[in-house]
């Protein structure tokens, strides 16, 4: 694990730990391009009364509209959680070239149900900080149970 993986997941994290104050499902993203954090953002589903609005998705709009195109080709996207199989798709529609998530998600991750979503040369590393970001994943549904 790169130093700088670390330093963007916690960033991503402190993203997720503010959806989960909002009563969110806890995953937070940041995409990073060249070095420059571009964009943050974590679930607002439930606020926004959306199912599209996961964090990925807002992390996406975001950079878009900072870097003025929809293709984000020199950014690296990272996330606590492996991208669904929708976030994956936009994520690959707007030609993301790194994917750097913390934990699996066995249920609804991309990699079980769609692995051909992302661009086909995009690069992806999963598991960094990997158990700090399963533990605010279940510390969620454990309040909810």
């Amino acid at each position: 694990m790169t130093p700088n993986h670390e330093k963007f997941m916690r960033m991503a994290l402190d993203e997720a730990k503010k959806a989960l104050a909002k009563g969110e499902v806890p995953i937070g993203a940041v995409i990073v391009c060249q070095e420059h954090v571009v964009a943050r953002a974590h679930n607002l589903t439930e606020t926004l009364t959306d199912p599209t609005a996961h964090a990925e998705m807002q992390a996406i709009t975001i950079a878009a509209s900072e870097l003025g195109g929809k293709y984000l080709t020199q950014c690296t996207l990272y996330v606590t959680v492996e991208p669904c199989v929708m976030c994956a798709g936009a994520l690959g529609w707007a030609q993301v070239p790194q994917v750097v998530y913390g934990c699996r998600d066995d249920k609804r991750g991309f990699l079980t149900f769609a692995p051909n979503a992302l661009h086909p040369k995009a690069v992806v590393t999963g598991g960094v900080l990997e158990d700090e970001c399963r533990e605010l994943m279940q510390e969620f549904f454990r309040q909810r149970r």
